[in-house]
């Protein structure tokens, strides 16, 4: 039921500036492109251990507005002061303690037992807001998010509301506090009484027998179980007790009936949404500490000439930071009329991990997320789409050329000048020709729309279709063309992509020849 002590207060949010505490903007689903691109690994590395908070939706929603993005990075600023992260990590450490008191409160089944868990929860709750506005008040906030929200908690701990709440608790815990009682045990029966003073005879028996004490001995103490519920007999004790104090205990009764409400919104909200940020910089963690770089990106539409440089797959950096090796770094950026980064190259060379980078720098950037790299500037897309190779479906009766046909076409009919499409080896399924006819027609496609691309192809001689077009190339090593480098330069491309892939499909390369004809 309502608090009758006061209104509740009014919160400034943390993931969106234009909205209040708690939750927002849900019901997002895991966006298609997510599996081409690895970020349905990485956003599941992120959220790992940390179910109970529900992260995955706010991953799942890119932010359309710079100012949106730019205010995620200012509370992504603050919170790598680990001081300020550390206190807040006490704060979620102390409402998880709530959390349970509360689930105990609701599975009990003995009433006085279940209020006393109540008034647990009710303490422990107030004592982490308490402290949370004290170390938020310490710290030197530089975003509008945190700052914003420490003052509306400042609001909220002088308020009625909360000041009432913790007053109460403080007077039933220290009323319940005073309760001593005695059990007069004879026989199979047991009589509960006030306490009047009574000598402590176990002390004196344990003080008397003390002498004797040799070395350490086996302790023969009664232990309690193991459960937190109380038995019968321990629930007829605590019946007694209640009627010898029946004053506090109806006043226990009543607060916890006045008080099922106690948790504000906001603060809730607030608990899960700093998560999204915990989460992510916690992330980051083994990365930086591998030497890996990290920044925050200049993002918006004003301009398609975006760059990064040492950017690398955050997927792929995970599986080697495990295998104690790093990735490799590579940099990209387009200017003036460019919009195309068409990338060629031998098989194996990194050309579709490249490829995933791209997109994976913008979505995460969209997100208001640090990237990898030294320095970025990326664009605020209005969506992403990819286009990777997928087996053929025969339950749809469709040739594989004719399904890449129909889900191009599709995302060609839904892009805007604003989106972002990823492109990655099509129309392997046809011939040379008219895998080069289709592929110019789409470019001009693209080129017409004005759209941000990567297109990881074997047919090179699309990077010289116009000046919308860029030529990057995955490189081998000279002395050993058969060793790849990984690294994707911006360079003319030499011609040599396809017919390098087909002799490795057919083992026609001068090294395999070698081998098959024993010299």
């Amino acid at each position: 039921m309502p608090d009758s002590a006061g209104g509740a207060e009014s919160f400034h949010g943390i993931l969106f500036p234009d909205t209040g505490g708690g939750a927002s903007r849900e019901g997002a689903c895991e966006p298609d492109f997510f599996g081409d691109l690895n970020l349905d690994q990485i956003v599941a590395a992120i959220t790992a251990g940390k179910t109970e908070y529900d992260l995955k939706p706010f991953f799942y929603l890119p932010l359309s507005d710079a100012d949106d993005v730019v205010f995620r990075q200012e509370i992504m600023r603050d919170l790598e002061n680990h001081r300020l992260s550390g206190d807040i990590m006490a704060f979620a450490v102390s409402m998880r303690e709530m959390r349970d008191y509360l689930a105990r409160f609701e599975k009990f089944r003995h009433r006085l037992q279940k209020e006393r868990w109540f008034l647990d929860a009710v303490e422990t709750y107030c004592h982490a807001v308490v402290r949370l506005f004290a170390d938020l008040s310490r710290a030197a906030l530089g975003s509008r998010g945190l700052s914003g929200f420490r003052d509306d908690l400042a609001r909220y701990v002088a308020s009625a509301r909360f000041t009432t709440l913790v007053s109460r608790t403080k007077r039933l815990t220290a009323g319940l506090a005073t309760i001593h009682y005695t059990i007069l045990i004879d026989g199979g029966h047991a009589r509960v009484r006030r306490y009047a003073g009574e000598r402590d005879y176990g002390a004196e028996v344990e003080a008397t027998f003390e002498r004797f004490k040799q070395g350490d001995v086996e302790k023969y103490a009664f232990r309690f179980g193991d459960s937190d519920e109380i038995n019968h007999v321990e629930a007829a004790i605590l019946d007694q007790v209640a009627k010898l104090y029946p004053e506090i205990f109806t006043e226990l009764e009543n607060y916890v009936a006045e008080r099922r409400d106690f948790v504000e919104p906001a603060i809730a909200g607030f608990d899960r949404e700093i998560q999204f940020y915990i989460a992510y910089l916690d992330y980051l963690a083994p990365f930086k500490k591998a030497g890996l770089s990290f920044c925050y990106p200049r993002v918006g539409r004003a301009s398609k000439e975006v760059y990064d440089y040492q950017g690398f797959d955050l997927a792929l950096a995970g599986k080697l930071i495990t295998e104690k090796a790093i990735p490799v770094r590579n940099d990209f950026h387009l200017e003036g009329r460019e919009r195309i980064i068409v990338v060629s190259g031998p098989n194996q060379g990194g050309k579709t991990t490249f490829a995933r980078c791209f997109g994976q720098l913008h979505y995460l950037a969209c997100l208001g997320c640090p990237v990898p790299g030294t320095r970025a500037r990326l664009f605020l897309f209005d969506r992403l789409f990819t286009h990777f190779e997928r087996e053929e479906e025969i339950a749809n009766l469709r040739g594989k050329l004719e399904d890449d046909l129909i889900r191009l076409r599709d995302i060609l009919d839904r892009a805007t000048p604003n989106s972002i499409l990823i492109m990655n080896e099509v129309f392997t399924s046809t011939t040379v020709r008219d895998a080069r006819v289709l592929s110019e027609k789409i470019a001009a496609r693209i080129m017409r729309l004005d759209l941000l691309s990567v297109w990881v192809t074997f047919l090179d001689e699309l990077a010289s279709l116009s000046d919308q077009t860029v030529s990057m190339v995955s490189t081998v090593v000279p002395e050993n063309p058969a060793q790849r480098t990984y690294k994707i330069v911006r360079r003319p491309a030499d011609g040599l992509a396809y017919a390098l892939s087909i002799a490795e499909k057919y083992r026609l390369t001068s090294a395999m020849l070698g081998e098959r004809l024993g010299s």
